[in-house]
């Protein structure tokens, strides 16, 4: 985590690591509070409202047919 945190790639950690996929990884790398304040911090820009998704018709159509 304290790699992760200091920039890291997750793919270099693999390497470290002798895992054989980053995948395989991602299974250790559980992020803190603090790392998951600042990633939602970046996402949502500052004094607009987020919104919900509209999905148009074709996508439910393909969604409803899985």
């Amino acid at each position: 985590m304290a790699l992760l945190q200091r920039g890291v790639d997750r793919s270099v950690i693999a390497l470290w690591l002798g895992h054989e996929s980053p995948e395989t990884t991602q299974i250790y790398l559980h992020a803190d509070l603090q790392t998951k304040e600042r990633a939602l911090a970046r996402t949502t820009p500052t004094g607009l409202t987020p919104e919900r998704y509209p999905p148009d018709d074709a996508l439910l159509t393909y969604l409803e047919n899985l």
